[in-house]
């Protein structure tokens, strides 16, 4: 893949006009020369403590401690990549970049696919132009309004509809200079099989939804059939292609990032009219999947910008199954996953309809973890009533209990599943533990390592922890700890300087992270690397953590500091066991370490 070059970086970061910049997301006043000052956009503060210096190009927070320049801003704010953020800053101020070394083959390749998204734009312009002039779209504009949606929500989302004829947008593109092989390749034509060489418009008679990416550009379409006896699927989309690729598409995306940045979350629904529906009501942290299953890709796209999903899927058996497939595939990724209840038999969108926006933003609040829903639906279909069934039960929930770290959360669930089978919490471990799904003490500390699962670590013989993606317990620990650090400034500074990141943190991403906020105390996002995307995103997340941590003080640091202590002495015995090595002194540090954490959580619980 070819670099932009240096000169281009210069002339961007030259180019962007800081106040212009900032105050897009944040309203800033003028406090003296070269200086202004606002509300920080990255934790939520009554007195503007953010500060932007114009002439320097930079920003920074007395609060939170966030700083750095319009490439970490937008990096953070926007949830783009380093090359995401430097081509989004040419294109809102007018830079051109240029390429290192760009062959001509690459550079054929580039000005094709900006033909491409051309030909996609105005085509999704030209189908919302028909949805209002139109009068054969009449039917579907019914349709839309009667479902509760406004035309400007409509209009925001540049909702649309294709024609009944067979060549207008072809006829049309042919006039605009674009080829057959165009149309064919951007899915917006389709070759004829009862006439050879023919080709005629893809979609024809349907309401369009443009599938937009995070920059804001028209990949493809999903399309909605008016007529029942219509040919095709109810919802047809573009055809994967050069610039489509429905497993990476989340419907909403641009215009959802921004809201969902500052809230560290994103929801995450089944459909168009669920999206829509929810930006409208003011709830504008929301994407569609455009589908049943959450992919990969859009796992990958949505931990750029969140840590936190919420999956508001449908209230039926599919939608449920729905969401544990989701918790498959996010599994091992930086994505808590939290389950928002709806009524039975409800979407999202007539949720909306029905209950009002207040409801459904007190629905969302009220979401609860993963954990919680998949112990909660695993009890609603077992069959309690014979020893057979709780024994199918039991198989089905020792993974979901196993999973999990010790906690209240996790004591809780299993008073919860102990109850529901009619087992003291002891027998409840004991079984648990014989049957290999979980710790031989799931009720108390962990004495012995867990079997991977979904979102664990994987400890060897040598317990170097392996899968550690920000996902699992243990890496999000990690996170909490680095941001503590961060946010209670000086003092987290003094205890970043102390410790040794390789014995104290599993993850080789973090232990970069930090070493790179030790080694700028009080400017977290300063001094990045230009050309370490994944360094950045991590330390953006942390800085992002750091402003949403409540009440951070002395003693979450140092019961986060403990607890991450705890695991790496873990780790040791592990390494000592398998060694045949003693053990006695690990042993009896591990307790020591255990009662400082039962010290300092006695007074974080006097202090609630």
């Amino acid at each position: 893949m070819s670099r932009y070059t240096a000169d281009s970086r210069d002339r961007v970061l030259a180019a962007v006009d800081m106040v212009t910049l900032v105050s897009a997301r944040t309203e800033l006043r003028r406090a003296g020369v070269n200086s202004y000052f606002g509300r920080c956009p990255f934790h939520d503060e009554r007195t503007g403590s953010f500060h932007v210096s114009p002439d320097e190009r930079l920003y920074h927070c007395f609060g939170c401690q966030a700083s750095g320049d319009p490439f970490t801003f937008v990096m953070q704010t926007e949830g783009l990549d380093f090359k995401g953020a430097l081509e989004a800053l040419a294109e809102r101020f007018g830079v051109t970049l240029e390429t290192e070394d760009e062959d001509p083959a690459a550079a054929e390749r580039r000005r094709r696919r900006e033909r491409l998204h051309a030909l996609l734009e105005r085509t999704a312009d030209y189908y919302s132009r028909y949805l209002w002039e139109a009068r054969e779209a009449q039917d579907a504009r019914d349709y839309l309004l009667q479902r509760g949606l406004e035309e400007r929500t409509l209009r925001e989302f540049r909702v649309g509809y294709a024609p009944s004829a067979w060549d207008r947008v072809l006829l049309a593109s042919r006039r605009a200079g674009y080829s057959d092989e165009e149309l064919l390749a951007v899915g917006l034509a389709q070759r004829s099989r009862s006439r050879p060489g023919s080709i005629y418009d893809c979609f024809r008679e349907r309401i369009m939804f443009p599938a937009i990416d995070a920059r804001g550009r028209v990949r493809g379409f999903g399309a909605r059939r008016m007529r029942d006896n219509q040919h095709g699927a109810k919802y047809i989309n573009t055809a994967d292609g050069e610039l489509y690729h429905k497993r990476g598409v989340l419907f909403g995306i641009d215009l959802a990032r921004q809201a969902a940045t500052k809230a560290g979350r994103m929801i995450l629904v089944e459909g168009y009219t669920d999206v829509l529906a929810l930006h409208q009501a003011g709830i504008r942290n929301c994407v569609g999947i455009m589908g049943t299953s959450l992919t990969e890709e859009q796992v990958r796209e949505l931990e750029l910008v969140v840590t936190v999903l919420e999956l508001c899927l449908d209230a039926d058996r599919a939608g449920q199954e729905a969401m544990v497939r989701a918790a498959g595939v996010a599994a091992g990724h930086s994505l808590e996953l939290r389950v928002v209840a709806l009524p039975e038999g409800t979407d999202p969108a007539d949720l909306v309809r029905l209950e009002g926006a207040e409801a459904v933003r007190g629905r969302v609040g009220a979401s609860v973890p993963f954990a919680v829903f998949d112990v909660e639906r695993i009890l609603m279909r077992a069959e309690t009533g014979s020893a057979e069934g709780r024994d199918r039960a039991l198989a089905q929930l020792a993974p979901v209990l196993g999973g999990m770290d010790a906690s209240v959360l996790r004591d809780e669930l299993v008073r919860r599943v102990a109850g529901a089978l009619e087992l003291s919490e002891a027998r409840l471990a004991a079984l648990l533990g014989s049957g290999g799904g979980a710790v031989n003490s799931v009720v108390g500390p962990r004495q012995s390592p867990r079997p991977a699962g979904p979102g664990v670590h994987a400890v060897n013989a040598r317990g170097d922890a392996t899968a550690s993606r920000f996902g699992d317990p243990g890496s999000r620990a990690e996170r909490l700890f680095l941001a503590l650090c961060v946010a209670l400034g000086a003092s987290g500074a003094g205890r970043l300087a102390r410790i040794d990141p390789d014995e104290l943190l599993t993850s080789a991403l973090l232990r970069r992270a930090a070493r790179h906020l030790a080694a700028n105390p009080g400017a977290p996002l300063a001094d990045l690397p230009p050309d370490d995307d994944e360094l950045a995103r991590a330390v953006a997340g942390i800085v992002d953590l750091a402003g949403r941590v409540p009440d951070p003080t002395p003693d979450r640091l140092e019961h986060a500091h403990l607890v991450l202590e705890r695991d790496r002495i873990d780790r040791q015995l592990i390494r000592a066991r398998a060694q045949g090595s003693g053990s006695g002194e690990l042993a009896r540090r591990r307790e020591q370490v255990l009662e400082a954490l039962r010290t300092v959580g006695s007074r974080l619980e006097r202090a609630v």
